[in-house]
């Protein structure tokens, strides 16, 4: 289970099963269309499919080779989702006549550019939760609002991590432990390693967080340097930036050290922490920061480092229970590489990869 910043008991009535009544997920583009070049934009709707399916359909019925289908980001099989596809302009005639039951074309567009993956904002999500007893609801109430307020944590979902301890064999490959021939199973597994790594880093700043708040600072001398206590007790926001820290402008912007004065901007949305993804050619984090960071910074050869934003804002966070039937309906919009497991998750307090 994730570490949560919220720290709530766990909300054990609500249960959630992963269909095209109870789930919806809409990509958001990143651009406006352009209306000219050789490209055909479709959004798509599509149930009970992946979007690896819904190319392979659009390949068999247009006669367009499936590399020169793109797409923005991977989108669920279970449930009800909303996504762009890029398609040659030639085959616009073909795209005309497909028909099939688990596919609708809602709008088309045409555009200079192939779909990458990335060109997107974000995506709003709906799910009904069932089984919401009259008090988690209103538990899960409070909770909205204190979403709203401050945000969350950017943890990896349990989907970043496959099965069978993918992060340890992600290790074992970079330690030289392990081979394994496969090109895109290998970078899978070494993704899986990566992002375990981030999400302990992130773990140990939420910790971190919660034992600034809960102790006095002259409790707190005996472990830290004053400079950080003094540092940390004014801020106001539940997770805790410290000297040294990368900041990133939000929701997208160029990574910075973070100025002493400047914490009121995370307070009021405008910059958000970053934590690292570990690889070469990457700004790393100093000071007290960059302690911490160092304890996750195991170098992974071949591989260009990132950083990620630790801290997100979802937006139009909105919560409606119906008392008679007991469904408590949960719409909210997360930028690109978020998960809404863990909003999910960070929720509920509990485990819920039984759920999806």
């Amino acid at each position: 289970m994730l570490n949560n910043i919220y720290k709530h008991s766990p909300i054990e009535s609500p249960l959630f099963n992963k269909n095209s009544e109870n789930f919806l997920v809409e990509e958001k583009a990143l651009y406006e269309f352009s209306n000219n070049g050789e490209w055909l934009i479709l959004k798509v709707r599509k149930k009970d499919l992946t979007t690896y399916d819904l190319i392979k359909i659009l390949s068999e019925r247009t006669g367009a080779k499936s590399r020169d289908i793109g797409y923005a980001g991977l989108k669920d099989k279970y449930g009800l989702t909303i996504q762009y596809i890029s398609i040659p302009k030639i085959f616009t005639k073909e795209v005309e006549k497909i028909r099939h039951p688990k596919i609708k074309i809602l709008e088309k567009h045409i555009h200079k550019n192939k779909l990458q993956i990335g060109h997107l904002k974000g995506n709003r999500f709906f799910l009904r939760l069932k089984k919401v007893n009259p008090t988690d609801a209103k538990k899960m109430d409070k909770i909205l609002k204190s979403f709203k307020k401050y945000g969350i944590p950017n943890y990896f979902g349990f989907q970043r991590f496959g099965k069978d301890n993918s992060a340890k064999q992600g290790k074992d490959l970079i330690d030289g432990n392990l081979v394994i021939k496969n090109k895109k199973i290998a970078k899978l597994l070494v993704n899986a390693y990566q992002s375990e790594l981030f999400n302990k880093w992130l773990t140990e700043r939420i910790n971190l967080s919660n034992i600034f708040e809960e102790f006095t600072p002259k409790e707190l001398s005996k472990e830290f340097p004053k400079d950080v206590i003094d540092f940390i007790k004014k801020q106001k926001h539940p997770f805790k930036l410290l000297q040294g820290d990368l900041m990133r402008h939000y929701p997208h912007g160029r990574d910075f050290e973070l100025n002493l004065d400047e914490i009121e901007r995370f307070e009021k949305k405008d910059i958000a922490p970053t934590g690292l993804l570990n690889g070469k050619k990457v700004k790393r984090a100093s000071k007290y920061a960059g302690i911490i960071e160092e304890k996750y910074a195991n170098y992974i050869p071949g591989r260009d480092g990132d950083r990620r934003y630790a801290w997100i804002f979802p937006e139009d966070i909105e919560g409606k229970y119906n008392e008679k039937e007991w469904h408590y309906n949960l719409n909210f919009f997360l930028p690109k590489g978020s998960y809404a497991t863990v909003f999910l998750e960070l929720l509920l307090n509990r485990d819920v990869s039984d759920m999806m």
